[in-house]
């Protein structure tokens, strides 16, 4: 696995855990890793943690471990196969939602900007993990996860924004402020979480 550069990329936790196969079985487990990838995310939007002042949901933090884990093609392969079903139809966003329109206006729900950063986290954090093993160690998590979450918000609240009309203090008070502190306790479930993984596999 190597750069354009020719420089060698670090492996994903995904390829580590993986023995080398034949091209027929590994384009299989990618198709497998991508297609769960998207399923983890869906299962983790409908998970909620009562906490103030929003719920605590474990979207964003699958969103983020799936681009580390999967690597920056696979893990926003995964997030644009989590947006496809839900545009489908199929009920794998938050809450159970299957569209990507407001239920209330039938317009393009207020939400997309955050969905669309996904993808982009996602492959960015890959990216961190095979340039720098971002995921080696819990600052390098944390720093990866802040990334990925600046970039989910970079994208999120400019589309919220621009959907409903909010700006100012309203707009980050309704697309960011109050997810700050789950985004924190995110973090350090992550910084903990993948580095943790790495330390089991270094004593196998």
């Amino acid at each position: 696995m190597t750069q354009s550069s020719g420089q060698p990329l670090h492996l994903t936790l995904a390829r580590a855990l993986s023995a080398p196969a034949k091209a027929q079985s590994s384009l299989l487990r990618t198709v497998a890793l991508v297609v769960g990838g998207a399923a983890l995310v869906a299962v983790c939007a409908q998970i909620s943690v009562p906490m103030f002042p929003v719920p605590l949901t474990l979207q964003t933090l699958a969103v983020l471990l799936v681009g580390a884990a999967l690597g920056s093609r696979q893990g926003a392969a995964a997030l644009l196969t989590y947006l496809a079903a839900g545009a489908a139809g199929l009920p794998v966003f938050a809450g159970g939602v299957g569209s990507l329109l407001s239920v209330k206006t039938g317009n393009l729900t207020p939400t997309l900007g955050y969905l669309l950063g996904f993808v982009l986290a996602a492959g960015l954090v890959g990216w961190l993990v095979e340039r720098f093993a971002a995921d080696r160690t819990p600052w390098g998590m944390a720093a990866a996860m802040l990334v990925g979450n600046a970039v989910i918000y970079a994208v999120g609240l400019p589309v919220l924004g621009a959907l409903t009309g909010l700006h100012g203090q309203a707009l980050l008070g309704a697309g960011l402020i109050p997810f700050l502190p789950g985004d924190l306790i995110k973090l350090a479930l992550a910084a903990a979480l993948l580095p943790g993984v790495w330390a089991l596999l270094r004593r196998r």
